[in-house]
């Protein structure tokens, strides 16, 4: 933990860094085009290690501060022993003042805003003028770690959030706050896009940004809205099929992708959603977990992670050597050995089984579609435009299509029939869709490929890719 720190001895050390930095004038910073080629990553355990890994490939000069020595060493291991030479290592309390320097500064510590906001005071005052700051906080807005924080960082400083594993996954999404420069935007843009391969995805400045909000309410909704179907008959293996291939999503499906990211990490995301979603928002009841997911997390059956304890499914080592898979029972609460999903019957073209009268058709409707649903009420909320959502989700969950994509490969009419056939409330976008006469979310292709904005209007879509 960082030892307490107030602003005014911030102003104060500034006062003693500034004789360091040389006499250019921090608007002139601000009027230039600024470059990023070196990087000091504060934190280095999974994301900071990995965002300094990425650095390093890309030929950046890095610096790796940790509190203790012994947490450096671990996340260096992340960086390819090729590119250690361009890495220099330290700890918060000796070393921080080593980041005077270096273009950008990428806080990526303990997910608590007061340990945040006191690093940021020291970040403020030993930093180089024209750097640029950002924070790799997965759900903790911007506004609340800026607050009252000097001017000059609230116009240097934005999100930068990569997908884990950094060295692996695509997406980076951007999210600037209400006094962020556009030189600053445009700096971490070119970073993100033309040094390290990533898709940037614009998003604000709201919980859980573009990536998280939506993937979120698709599994903690999903552990919710499983219940009535398992209860049917459906085992748990079927619905990650079903959830698989045949709407578009990686093969984990529901259960597995949760296994995967962890009971401990959902629970604490869903707490971030309670307290940040505004009032209304049709994910707030999902934001606790179901009673059996809560007792697993009790006991420690975590997911993946938890090795021998499991979580929805666990791999035994026998004394032979051999392995043997096993599924946790959600209605009996016991283990036993997996059953093949129950596909009999299923279209297995993309997105058909959300339209079919079964009880596998049903669920994936209400759990898939019901995340599409969400989605297409999240704009301009989360995101100015549907392109940014629709990479959010293809880059950071590997989704075949993103939301808008795939509503446009069923159908948007058909949507909307189901919608109001049912009673629902039809989404803000697919309103939208409606009251403007179009046919779908997209028009055109290549270059020429464009977009419905949330006023009606179409828009040309940047190329990404």
């Amino acid at each position: 933990m960082l030892r307490s720190f107030s602003v005014r001895e911030a102003e104060l050390r500034r006062t003693r860094v500034g004789a360091l930095r040389p006499a250019l004038s921090y608007d002139a910073f601000m009027s230039a085009e600024r470059a990023i080629s070196s990087v000091a990553v504060l934190g280095c355990g999974t994301m900071g290690s990995g965002i300094a890994a990425v650095s390093a490939a890309a030929g950046c000069r890095v610096l790796m501060l940790d509190l203790t020595p012994e947490a450096v060493e671990r996340g260096l291991a992340a960086v390819a022993d090729e590119h250690r030479h361009l890495v220099d290592t330290g700890t918060f309390d000796t070393d921080l003042k080593k980041i005077h320097g270096y273009d950008w500064i990428c806080e990526a510590i303990v997910e608590d805003l007061a340990t945040k906001r006191e690093l940021f005071e020291w970040v403020e005052a030993a930093r180089s003028p024209g750097s640029v700051v950002s924070s790799n906080t997965s759900g903790i807005p911007l506004r609340d770690i800026t607050e009252d924080l000097p001017a000059s960082l609230r116009q240097d400083i934005a999100i930068t959030h990569f997908f884990n594993p950094v060295q692996v996954m695509k997406l980076f999404e951007l999210v600037p706050g209400v006094d962020t420069s556009p030189e600053v935007l445009e700096a971490f843009e070119r970073f993100g896009a033309n040094q390290l391969g990533k898709g940037v995805v614009h998003a604000k400045d709201t919980v859980n940004f573009i990536g998280n909000r939506i993937g979120c309410f698709f599994m903690l909704a999903g552990l919710h809205r499983a219940k009535p179907y398992l209860a049917e008959g459906i085992s748990q293996e079927t619905i990650d099929a079903v959830l698989g291939a045949p709407v578009g999503l990686p093969p984990t499906g529901l259960f597995g992708l949760i296994d995967l990211i962890g009971l401990d990490v959902m629970d604490l995301v869903g707490k971030n959603l309670a307290a940040n979603l505004p009032a209304g928002d049709s994910g707030l009841p999902y934001t606790h977990l179901p009673a059996v997911e809560r007792a697993m997390l009790e006991r420690g059956q975590l997911g993946r992670k938890a090795r021998d304890a499991g979580g929805f499914g666990r791999m035994i080592r026998n004394a032979d050597g051999t392995k043997t898979k096993e599924t946790f029972d959600l209605d009996s609460e016991e283990w036993r050995p997996p059953v093949a999903p129950d596909l009999a019957g299923v279209n297995l073209e993309l997105g058909e089984v959300l339209f079919e009268d079964s009880l596998q058709g049903r669920m994936a409707w209400d759990i898939f579609g019901g995340t599409l649903r969400y989605a297409a009420g999240l704009v301009p909320e989360i995101a100015d435009d549907i392109a940014n959502v629709d990479n959010a989700i293809r880059w950071g969950f590997n989704w075949q299509k993103g939301p808008f994509e795939m509503i446009d490969h069923v159908g948007p009419a058909r949507m909307i029939d189901r919608i109001e056939d049912e009673g629902g409330e039809v989404p803000f976008m697919l309103e939208v869709l409606r009251e403007s006469n179009a046919e779908a979310f997209y028009r055109g292709s290549g270059q020429a490929r464009q977009m419905l904005m949330p006023n009606g209007e179409f828009r040309a879509v940047a190329q990404t890719e």
